[in-house]
């Protein structure tokens, strides 16, 4: 007799908080690890059409580290959308900017890129400091 696959109904989505201490870690590590969470990879009924990922905190976004020079030579770029404005930011600037943006950026450029990848960057939380809101959601 064959096994019957289940799939997990959207009501019954068990969504959990997780909090990620960014203090000393690797940008690029730390972004794959807060993506596998948003989508739900860490979990047996993992299923790439559904929204069945967790919730994540993440502190500490001004002490995370990069190896290299990539505080100098990564370079982001935006345009306006008027002529000419091109604006770029190495990625020294944007930390001093805004660390919250270089997290967000990494993780969303690790996502798929779908219908799903904005519901799931809602569930990112970021925090500059340790200090953030979620106390009573995480266990």
């Amino acid at each position: 007799m064959k096994a019957k696959t289940t799939v997990t109904k959207g009501n019954l989505i068990d969504r959990k908080w997780h909090l990620v201490d960014l203090e000393g870690k690797t940008l690029g590590r730390v972004c794959v690890s807060i993506a596998n969470l948003l989508m739900g990879k860490n979990k047996v009924d993992y299923s790439p059409n559904r929204d069945a990922g967790d919730y994540v905190v993440a502190i500490n976004a001004k002490k995370i580290i990069v190896t290299g020079n990539k505080l100098k030579q990564k370079v982001y770029y935006h345009h306006t959308g008027f002529a000419g404005n091109l604006k770029e930011l190495t990625l020294g600037q944007l930390m001093d900017k805004d660390p919250r943006l270089v997290i967000s950026h990494g993780v969303k450029g690790m996502l798929p890129k779908n219908k799903l990848r904005d519901a799931r960057m809602t569930r990112l939380k970021i925090f500059i400091e340790s200090e953030h809101l979620y106390n009573d959601k995480i266990k």
